[in-house]
């Protein structure tokens, strides 16, 4: 069992920073447009809260992620989710439907997870979902990038997530079998409810772990990016709105 090994999911900062991320996710549910009876699996299910909408629906959900932390929170909440790589996923012929949010950009190897949905799915499944796209927080990683540099830190030479252009991410999916692809970039500038501290303090401790940061000056590092970005992302209520791109898709497999 592996995981990106820049992410570091703790289930409180997760629920308290990026509630966010499944309230804007909500759409994305109504794309699936789950119906009672099928069998749907959730590829990166999280903490489970679009999970619970998805069984809300009817639907059986069989949720996998790979962070025991998250997976003890939907557990938690009576799903079904168990620990699995996204890149390796253990299914054959068993779905209806695949459904993911906010999750795609954490596994770097495309190829496979593509080859596994399009191996779960049953003839004339269909996946749906929405990730990170091209430009996503190209602003907020510079900074973060920018501050490391400035305090001598080996930076990783990449960013250990993918955020592919529309026609990128579906020539993956074409090369898996899968027809009928749409994708398209949705930008979306979206607000950050504990500001940049609180947002890398979620999503990017694993970064700063790969850049060498210790524990104990994580959060000097975060605040010093919080004021980079304080000209471009603070508005005039105090509040911070970050410079997300998400890419949105849906595609079936064929008959």
């Amino acid at each position: 069992m592996t995981a990106n090994p820049a992410s570091r999911w703790v289930a409180a900062d997760y629920a308290e920073s990026a509630a966010f991320v499944p309230a804007l996710g909500a759409p994305v549910v109504d794309l699936l447009g789950p119906r009672a009876g099928e069998r749907i699996l959730d590829l990166g299910c999280g903490d489970g809260v679009l999970t619970r909408r998805i069984v809300a629906a009817g639907a059986e959900v069989v949720g996998v992620d790979a962070s025991d932390t998250l997976l003890a929170a939907a557990r938690a909440a009576g799903l079904d989710a168990r620990r699995m790589d996204g890149e390796r996923l253990a299914f054959d012929s068993e779905f209806d439907a695949v459904f993911s949010n906010a999750a795609l950009h954490w596994m770097l190897d495309a190829a496979a997870v593509a080859a596994g949905v399009f191996r779960a799915l049953r003839p004339s499944g269909r996946f749906v979902g929405e990730m990170g796209g091209h430009g996503n927080i190209a602003t907020l990683r510079a900074a973060l990038r920018d501050e490391l540099a400035a305090r001598g830190y080996p930076v990783p030479t990449a960013d250990p997530q993918w955020y592919p252009t529309p026609e990128a991410f579906a020539a993956v999916y074409a090369a898996a079998g899968f027809v009928g692809i749409d994708a398209r970039l949705i930008p979306r500038p979206t607000p950050l409810p504990t500001g940049v501290t609180g947002w890398l303090r979620t999503f990017r401790a694993g970064f700063m772990d790969a850049a060498q940061v210790p524990d104990a000056d994580q959060a000097a590092v975060a605040q010093a990016v919080e004021d980079r970005l304080a000209p471009a992302f603070r508005q005039p209520d105090g509040t911070w709105i970050a410079d997300y791109v998400r890419l949105r898709f849906s595609m079936r497999k064929p008959a």
